[in-house]
């Protein structure tokens, strides 16, 4: 049959294994440093890889392809590791190594078994592990006591200073203003799992990479009690609309805010989630807020 499927340009594929890790099905996997479709049978045409592709190697064609078969992904989940909320190890997906090879053509190496068995459980809605093993793109959920972050700050434990020494209290008003509400890690909207547990049932914060440099409270008044995911449209050069729709889609979210610049370029993430919104067949609410170059909030809209 004819269809719609992605298409790997292995030129410009750099092999970090991003798009593994996004592409839930096991089409993907990494074959002598570079990412191939191991099956066309496991490529749903959803295109949740795409956004996750740094370089902009994967795209979509239309061309003579075996229809998605979502038995065989299940089945194949089962046997590389789909119940373990962990992912699966590289010595599971080997099992599946063989009948990827002949399903693409290509003699798959010990590290494309790796990447194969790298897809996962999404039903666990807990993150696959990545080839590349880059720190910076693991998944995590961060679980903050009451003022931990001001704790950190002023150095709390050294019992010795004095409870009224002059200028404590303005000490601990800075402590608190600089405390941290980051609740996961990663932040880049390229590099986050759709199906992240810390989707579930969140506040989503999407927000324009300046504006946290520009607003000094920004953790305190939006990052607070938000999962927060940020992306800049004009340097990073990529349609977000297609990923958020995606994690909008796969998760219970409970309200949207954007955090933008003034600046024409920054209208890109504003669009892209508004894009997301109309798509994901779901009714949330939602607000943009607008900071100015040098720090206030210039507007607050809600939907």
């Amino acid at each position: 049959m004819i269809r719609k499927i992605i298409k790997i340009d292995e030129d410009r594929c750099n092999g970090c294994g991003l798009c593994v890790s996004a592409c839930h099905e096991g089409a993907i996997g990494l074959v002598d440093g570079k990412a191939k479709l191991l099956r066309d049978d496991y490529c749903d045409g959803l295109g949740n890889c795409l956004p996750a592709c740094p370089t902009g190697a994967i795209t979509f064609e239309e061309r003579e392809a075996a229809a998605f078969d979502e038995a065989a992904v299940k089945a194949n989940m089962e046997v590389t590791g789909g119940t373990d909320a962990g992912g699966a190890t590289g010595a599971a997906g080997t099992a599946d190594v063989a009948g990827a090879a002949s399903a693409s053509g290509a003699e798959c190496a010990t590290g494309a078994a790796d990447a194969a068995g790298a897809a996962g459980a999404a039903d666990e809605r807990e993150p696959d592990a990545l080839p590349c093993g880059c720190p910076g793109t693991h998944s995590k959920s961060i679980n903050r006591e009451p003022g931990a972050g001001s704790a950190q700050a002023s150095g709390a434990g050294h019992t010795a200073e004095p409870a009224q020494e002059p200028g404590a209290g303005h000490a601990r008003e800075q402590a608190k203003a600089a405390e941290t509400h980051l609740n996961q890690w990663p932040v880049q909207i390229k590099l986050v799992p759709v199906n992240a547990p810390y989707f579930n049932n969140a506040n989503l914060l999407i927000a324009a990479d300046c504006a946290a440099y520009a607003y000094g409270g920004f953790h305190g008044d939006f990052m607070k009690n938000r999962i927060t995911i940020i992306g800049c449209p004009k340097l990073d050069d990529a349609d977000y609309s297609e990923k958020l729709t995606a994690i909008l889609a796969q998760n219970d979210i409970k309200s949207v805010t954007v955090a933008r610049m003034e600046v024409p370029c920054c209208g890109g993430i504003e669009h892209a989630t508004k894009t997301a919104l109309q798509n994901c067949g779901k009714l949330i609410p939602w607000q943009v807020v607008v900071f100015s170059t040098d720090g206030k909030i210039l507007e607050a809209s809600l939907d």
